[in-house]
């Protein structure tokens, strides 16, 4: 396992434990309403839209490059926000990781 996966695992560790806490805090749906509470809650949640977009674009381009379904990645980001793209980039260090080994063979 390299450092840029380890990395990732780390932020998607301590990403998800925060977005846990916050689920049970306020729910789904309440983090919407924060998004709609304030003009500063709103230029956040405008900001994550469009941060989440443009991954996801890049997602789907990068994913038929590399022969990756897209779907999967799109959908959870659509969900839940940046889980998509954190996971997508979990998937294509795997199998930048498998590549080698499985041409050797």
């Amino acid at each position: 396992m390299n450092l840029r996966t380890l990395a990732l695992l780390a932020v998607l560790a301590v990403f998800g434990v925060l977005s846990a806490h916050v689920m049970l805090e306020v729910g789904y749906l309440g983090i919407w309403r924060a998004g709609f509470a304030s003009w500063g809650g709103a230029q956040l949640l405008a900001d994550l839209v469009i941060a989440c977009s443009l991954a996801a674009l890049w997602i789907h381009d990068d994913a038929r490059r590399r022969g990756l379904n897209p779907w999967p990645f799109l959908l959870l980001t659509l969900a839940a926000g940046s889980f998509g793209p954190l996971c997508y980039l979990l998937a294509r260090e795997r199998r930048a990781a498998v590549g080698p080994l499985a041409a050797r063979a």
